[in-house]
Parts: structure tokens; C-alpha cells; sequence
């Protein structure tokens, strides 16, 4: 049952980032500006939730009165270390969201103030077990920026009017996880940028829907799980599925994920303690996973999901280590130089523990294409590693109305048969996009979780059947589709045909009978 104040609450919150939005508009590019709210609600965000800490602790000592953003920085420094080590950051109380957003309006200096306050924050969690979750995270929020105003004062203001904006939003108390208000903002806005802003949203995250089939398909028959990690994780909206689908807490040991973007790198970072995910929760590291992947023993992963970029190119066989390399080595071939899609599926099958499952949206080339392509796919099918191929409708992603798959890789398959699955038909439309409904995403997770073969949408392989295909991986050579064109009636077909040949031959006798009459009177 739809919980109607939420609704409403999530509702109000949307109208309020736009009306942020009006105020900026025409001086801040959309995609620019979703930066500057963000950061502004991850600065609430740590603020609200170092505060709510340090208040529960004297409170709970018996100070009722007690409240952190009322005392002195002198009286706070002595609790840094300690804060530190438990939070993974340190703010005065001077430099809470809350002092700052009230005394914007005379603040002269706003942008200085900003920039000193982020800058401080960063550097509170250098040295510690934090610094590489705080560090760089707010690089993309530039308080002198022309694109904020051509003046220091018109820069203060529209930063003023961001401060009231974020302040005025109702995101509800930072003690009250089942909110979720702050990754809702999150999330909004990143939906309502990516698409509008010449970007393709599958870079930053996939669709609300597809998250939570991968989600699903990867934790069948699960409660809980070890681990979770994306090889190409976006914003990090993948990763946090996996809490959303198995509930708080279900994840034991974390998320990790690696970027090569900066940008998005630090927006998944924050992604994450929006969603109230510990310094200590999460591991996110920049860098070109295919080249320089930086979990080393951090592996092997219980879930893997991901939606890596699609045919891009990668070092291949330019690199002559890669192909001793332990993820790459085993196929005996690399992944073509211009389409690193079977690299990023080599890397995850190499990183899968041995009781996990990697689901992986996959460009549908990478099913049929020969050469080394097909060499891959060889190895995989010969070692029993592809569970299920599906087939999605097209459409549903930002950027590109392609009809994506999705690749599911176990080590420990209870057969040797591959499923394959025709979700073609599995949607609905929504403005301009496809989009999966939940029985759509309960008919596909209940097809895998049973492996059943329905007609026209699902057939069990077995190996035999896909070497005899050439190792063809594409859905439609194993699954016939419907024959959805008009079924036609023979006899009643024929009866139409010999009622015309007769009409036809009455006409004939009517028109010789009437050049026979010309005839005569010529």
C-alpha cells in the first residue's frame, strides 16, 4: 500500500529543489547546478548528523540541555580526536550548516566563508582512517565561479538564497532512517539533470527499475550478504540497491566500487552518506578499473552489479601485462582494443566469490560479435559460468533507446544449462522512456529464481545446443518469438475467394454482353 504522507512529503521536497532551481535559473547550468545542491545537502547533512551525535551522547550523560551548535569552538576542540575517529570528520559548531545559513545575509564574505568551511571539513579527516572518503569532496562546488554571478555580491547572494533554499526543505530528522529524505533529493535530482543535459544517464546510474532487477537477480534465495561491489559504479545508485532490496544492515561488510570519472566519483561518495552509509561502510576509488583496479584483496565480492560503459575503448593487447593478468588470462584472448565490454565481464567473474552472483547490463553486440568476442564467450559457456541471458526492452535507459541485455555469471551453477530469458514485452511507456513495472520485474526474477521455459519468453540450454550456435548468446536464436500477426481462417479464406471469382465472373458476362449490344448497333 502506497504510503500517502510520504508521497506527499517526497512531493514537497521535488517542489522545493525546483523553486532552488527557479532562483539559479538562467545563471547556473542545470547540470552544474545539481553540484551546488548537492554539496549544500551533503553540508546539511554532516552538519545534522555530527550534531545529532554529539546531543544524544550529553543527553543520554544526563545533560538534556545540551546542544552543539549553541557552545563555543573552544569548548568543542577538545572532542575532535575523538569525534574523528568515531565520525570520520570534525566541524565546529561555528561552522555547522545551520550558523553559517544564519548569518548569510550579512555575510559579506559568504564565498570565503563556504570555501574556508568545506576546506576545513576535508582537512579534519586527513591522517585518518576517513581522509580518503572526505577527501575531494566538494572540488566540484565552486563559490567563485562567474557562472554564480559576475560580482562577489551576486555570487553571495544567489549562494544566500542556495543556504534558505536547502535549509527550508523538509528532509525530515537525520535519527530517522526509514525517511531516506536526503538519497530521495539525491536521487530526484539526478534524474531530473541527466537526461536534459547532454549527458547519458547510464554514465551516472541506470534507472530506478533496472537497479532493482539486478538487485534481485543477484540476491535470490538471500538475506543478507557479504559484500557488494560495481567495477564501474557511476553515483553509486547500484551499489546502494543492495541495501534497499535486502533491507539495513544486510550488507555486512560494505560497498565497493571504483569510477574513472572524478565528478561522478565524488558524487557517489556523497551518494553514500546521504544515504547514511559510515566513512567506514564504503570503499569508492578513482581510477581505470581495467587497468589499475584498486580492490586487490578487497575480493572476492558476494553481489556484483554493474551497467559499465558500453563498446568503449581500452588498452587490450597495446598493454602487453594485461594479458597475464589473472582477471583477463584465463579466456587466453583480451576483449577487442575498441569494445572493453567482455573486459569489464572477465574482471567481475574473476572477483566473484564462489557462492555469489555478478548481474551485468551488457551491450547486445557482445552476444553474437565473432573473433575475440566469440573466443570469450567460449570460455565462459565451456566453464559453466553464464547463468542467464536476458533480453530487456529497449528504451529504458537516458541516452539511448538501445535494447540492452543483462549477463548473469555464477561459480557455483546447480546445472549445466544456460537460461535465457525474452523480456522484450516486459514494459510500459512513460513519457519518453520504457519502463519496468513491478510485475514486469516479478515475472523476470521469478522465471530465473525457478529456471522455467515458458513458450515465446524463456528456454533452458543446455550446452550441447549453444556449441552447435557457434556459442551465440544473442536471446532471440533460443527463444521463437510470437507469431503476433493475424491468424487466418483457410476455410473461411476460400469461400471468400471462390464468392469473388464468381462476382467476378457475373461481371465478366454483364461487360461481353454489353460490347455484344455495341456490337450489333455498329
Amino acid at each position: 500500500m502506497v504510503d500517502i504522507k510520504k508521497e506527499q512529503e517526497r512531493d514537497e521536497l521535488h517542489r522545493a529543489i525546483w523553486a532552488i532551481a527557479d532562483e539559479l535559473r538562467g545563471a547556473v547550468d542545470g547540470w552544474d547546478f545539481k553540484n551546488y545542491v548537492l554539496g549544500t545537502m551533503f553540508y546539511r547533512y554532516i552538519s545534522e548528523n555530527l550534531t545529532n551525535y554529539i546531543n544524544s551522547g550529553e543527553q543520554d550523560a544526563g545533560d538534556t540541555d545540551f546542544d552543539y551548535a549553541k557552545i563555543s569552538d573552544a569548548g568543542a576542540e577538545e572532542a575532535r580526536e575523538g569525534l574523528v575517529e568515531e565520525k570520520g570528520f570534525f566541524i565546529p559548531p561555528s561552522e555547522l550548516f545551520c550558523n553559517v545559513n544564519l548569518k548569510a545575509d550579512n555575510d559579506e564574505n559568504l564565498n570565503e566563508t563556504l570555501e574556508r568551511v568545506f576546506n576545513h571539513i576535508e582537512t579534519s579527516a586527513k591522517g585518518s582512517s576517513s581522509e580518503s572518503s572526505f577527501a575531494g569532496l566538494f572540488d566540484d562546488f565552486d563559490v567563485n565561479s562567474n557562472k554564480l554571478g559576475s560580482t562577489v555580491a551576486k555570487r553571495n547572494e544567489r549562494l544566500t538564497k542556495l543556504l534558505h533554499g536547502v535549509a527550508d526543505m523538509n528532509l525530515g530528522d537525520v535519527k530517522d532512517h526509514d525517511i531516506d529524505a536526503f538519497g530521495d533529493a539525491y536521487e530526484y535530482l539526478m534524474t531530473m539533470y541527466a537526461s536534459g543535459a547532454g549527458k547519458s544517464g547510464g554514465e551516472f546510474f541506470p534507472p530506478a527499475d533496472v537497479s532493482e532487477l539486478l538487485t534481485r537477480l543477484g540476491t535470490v534465495g538471500k538475506t543478507e550478504i557479504n559484500k557488494v561491489y560495481d567495477p564501474a559504479c557511476g553515483s553509486g545508485s547500484l551499489l546502494l540497491k543492495a541495501e534497499k532490496v535486502l533491507g539495513k544492515d544486510a550488507v555486512r561488510n560494505g560497498f565497493y566500487g571504483q569510477e574513472i570519472n572524478i565528478t561522478t566519483y565524488n558524487l557517489c561518495r556523497i551518494n553514500m552518506f546521504l544515504h547514511d552509509v559510515g566513512f567506514d561502510k564504503f570503499d569508492i576509488a578513482c581510477e581505470d578499473t581495467l587497468t589499475a583496479p584498486q580492490h586487490w584483496g578487497d575480493e572476492p565480492f558476494e553481489l556484483i552489479v554493474s551497467n559499465p560503459p558500453y563498446s568503449i575503448k581500452w588498452a587490450g593487447d597495446d598493454n602487453p601485462l594485461l594479458i597475464n593478468d589473472p582477471r583477463f588470462s584465463p579466456a587466453g584472448v583480451l576483449a577487442p582494443k575498441s569494445k572493453a565490454d567482455l573486459a569489464f565481464i572477465m574482471h567481475s567473474l574473476s572477483w566473484l566469490a564462489s557462492n555469489g552472483t555478478a548481474a551485468i547490463v551488457c551491450f547486445p553486440g557482445i552476444m553474437y560479435r565473432g573473433g575475440a568476442e566469440q573466443k570469450i564467450r567460449k570460455y565462459l559457456i565451456d566453464n559453466n559460468f553464464i547463468d542467464c541471458i536476458i533480453q530487456l526492452p529497449g528504451n529504458l535507459f537516458f541516452g539511448t533507446s538501445i535494447a540492452t541485455c543483462i549477463m548473469v555469471l555464477k561459480k557455483g551453477k546447480a546445472d549445466n544449462k544456460t537460461l535465457f530469458i525474452d523480456a522484450t514485452g516486459e514494459c510500459i511507456k512513460v513519457t519518453n522512456n520504457n519502463k519496468l513495472t513491478q510485475e514486469n520485474i516479478e515475472r523476470i526474477v521469478e522465471t530465473f529464481a525457478n529456471r522455467t521455459e515458458e513458450p515465446h519468453f524463456s528456454h533452458l540450454a543446455g550446452y550441447g545446443e549453444i556449441a552447435e550456435n557457434d556459442y551465440n548468446l544473442s536471446v532471440s536464436a533460443y527463444v521463437e518469438a510470437e507469431d503476433t500477426s493475424e491468424k487466418i481462417d483457410i476455410v473461411k479464406l476460400n469461400a471468400e475467394i471462390k464468392e469473388i471469382v464468381a462476382r467476378e465472373q457475373v461481371l465478366r458476362d454483364e461487360i461481353d454482353k454489353i460490347i455484344a449490344e455495341i456490337e450489333v448497333g455498329v
